[in-house]
């Protein structure tokens, strides 16, 4: 199985994109997601197949998705409280 798919970013959410087919664009996708994703903004056109491997994503739950409900939604990675924290602290370690 081979999918054409447009992947798109939210302008509102960092790191949070949109994974629909090519030949349907957004029309599957709801309109409420439509509202919160903000004005999708295309970086780049794919042809998904089982053997490819996505940067975070699964790309058999990405094609499923695609095929089942017509798109896929890639959220933001979670950084927890103490990757926060740590981040944070080295921030604000001297650079030398």
């Amino acid at each position: 199985m081979k999918t054409i798919c447009d992947i798109y970013r939210s302008p509102r959410e960092s790191e949070m994109y949109l994974y629909v087919e090519k030949s349907q664009g957004m029309q599957r996708v709801p309109e409420k997601l439509q509202a919160l994703f903000g004005k999708p903004v295309h970086v780049t056109t794919l042809l998904l197949t089982p053997e490819r491997k996505l940067a975070r994503a699964d790309v058999d739950k990405v094609m499923n998705a695609l095929q089942e409900q017509g798109y896929y939604l890639q959220m933001p990675p979670v950084a927890d409280d103490e990757m926060r924290a740590i981040a944070a602290q080295n921030s604000k370690l001297p650079r030398g």
